[in-house]
């Protein structure tokens, strides 16, 4: 393309993205100050290149996947945030009572409200977290806690209601019979290594043993089901943007980011800053783009993404989580 034709398509999709119609000849004559003669054979080049196709109902001409892909990689120029949107993401950042993952999830709802799109945060799941404590916390005679960290700073905790005749020193023994065993063992293969290893063992040692193997059992089954990590902020957001106007549609993304295992196809291993995935390329929906960073801070990691429609404003979303990077590695330093 030459610099009048990338310039054409920069106009088209960012027209396109801020009005939701094609985009006839007409406004790019007025824009260009070319005739319409020029301007046709110019969108006929940028058509035969792949960059942009007509839409069904319109003389008018929207962007392709191919299209966005361009843009994004040579045309498009990251959006600076007004000063009451970097001021409102500022008042997290700084708030030192906050740990990693409140701050993570205070951060989505703010960012979907900018953006106006959905926002998802994925920590790692449990079966990448091994085992570093299990704790028994009593809080009365008959009710305790037990507590879960992994190596990856996450914890979990579940209350139990101990039941009658139940020891709580035999209780606290069976924890640290577990920690001596089992530290450093992913979470997921902890129940198989509760079942076959740590059982026999507390059978011989602890009285009631069944019903303090059933507290662990639970505790740690409650780790690896937990959905805790995965969070979608702002699922109404779709109701917005045109493109989802049919209900069947709309009840079909929304539907998806319900699904855990769904949400969870966003979660690509790339070592980019900020990765665009626009419609197929998302794994998640055809119908979508998804824009993704990692993070990595306080012993806690994992992904932060907006999805939107592919006729997103690419250049607010990279600007948002430009600042957002920013935060995290001077919070990393």
């Amino acid at each position: 393309m030459d610099e009048r034709q990338k310039e054409l398509l920069k106009e088209i999709v960012e027209s396109y993205i801020k009005e939701a119609k094609p985009i006839g000849s007409k406004h790019l004559c007025d824009k260009f100050k070319c005739s319409s003669a020029t301007i046709r054979n110019e969108m006929a080049i940028l058509e035969k290149l792949g960059y942009i196709e007509k839409n069904h109902i319109s003389s008018g001409r929207i962007p392709s996947e191919a299209g966005y892909k361009y843009y994004v990689d040579n045309l498009m120029r990251p959006k600076e945030l007004t000063g009451e949107d970097v001021l409102r993401l500022q008042t997290i950042f700084s708030n030192k009572d906050l740990v990693v993952s409140d701050a993570i999830t205070a951060c989505l709802e703010i960012i979907s409200d900018i953006t106006n799109y959905t926002s998802i945060a994925l920590g790692k799941e449990s079966n990448e977290n091994t085992l570093k404590q299990i704790s028994i916390i009593p809080l009365d005679n008959e009710k305790i806690v037990a507590l879960v960290c992994t190596d990856k700073g996450i914890v979990k905790n579940k209350q139990f209601t101990l039941p009658n005749k139940v020891n709580l020193a035999e209780v606290v023994k069976t924890s640290e019979i577990i920690n001596k065993m089992l530290i450093g063992t992913p979470i997921s293969l902890i129940s198989e290594r509760l079942e076959y290893e740590i059982k026999p063992i507390i059978e011989e040692q602890v009285y009631q043993y069944e019903t303090i193997y059933s507290i662990f059992y639970d505790a740690f089954n409650d780790f690896v089901s937990s959905k805790e990590n995965v969070h979608v902020v702002g699922k109404t957001k779709m109701l917005a943007q045109p493109e989802y106007n049919d209900t069947d549609e709309l009840k079909r993304l929304i539907s998806k980011l319900e699904d855990e295992d769904t949400v969870r196809k966003i979660e690509k291993n790339d070592n980019k800053n900020i990765s665009i995935y626009i419609g197929k390329d998302s794994e998640f929906d055809d119908n979508v783009t998804v824009i993704k960073t990692n993070y990595s801070l306080g012993g806690e990691s994992g992904t932060i993404a907006i999805v939107g429609p592919k006729r997103m404003e690419y250049d607010k979303v990279v600007g948002v989580l430009n600042i957002l990077n920013k935060w995290l590695e001077e919070k990393g330093d």
